[in-house]
């Protein structure tokens, strides 16, 4: 029952876009919605425990599945984020990437990325804080989340 309830916790921590990428019964939903918006800390304790008896009902392989993976703790994420991570490297190496980019997701915003990788390089460069640099792979996994 605990372990049910400290995952509830957990999805009344999650942000609303990554509780929405989450199956789970509406009811359950409902619950962890009204949670995130409760103030108060006993009104917000009776809620967890609620949403702990909902977890009981549910089945929490799925929910604890989709929250490892939002956590990076499995290894198909490790590898999606490794992926990624050598994408975003190859295309500051070589702006040629940026046609693969684009054939492998026609919708990509071509210019934002050639932008990015720009200010990536002259932050680089300048020995600045990786902004750009973090934004080019935060653009690259969205491409990849639409697909």
């Amino acid at each position: 029952m605990h372990a049910l309830q400290e995952m509830g916790a957990a999805l009344v921590a999650l942000a609303p876009a990554r509780l929405a990428r989450i199956e789970m019964p509406d009811d359950l939903r409902g619950a962890v919605l009204e949670a995130q918006r409760l103030t108060r800390h006993e009104a917000r304790r009776r809620q967890l425990q609620y949403i702990g008896r909902l977890m009981r009902d549910a089945d929490p392989a799925p929910i604890r599945a989709a929250l490892d993976a939002l956590a990076g703790v499995n290894a198909e994420e490790n590898a999606r984020q490794h992926r990624l991570e050598r994408l975003r490297e190859r295309l500051l190496a070589d702006e040629a990437v940026l046609t693969e980019i684009g054939a492998a997701h026609p919708g990509a915003d071509l210019a934002r990325l050639r932008q990015l990788r720009r200010g990536a390089l002259q932050e680089r460069e300048a020995g600045k804080p990786p902004k750009s640099f973090r934004e080019l792979f935060r653009t690259l996994r969205e491409l990849e989340d639409e697909r």
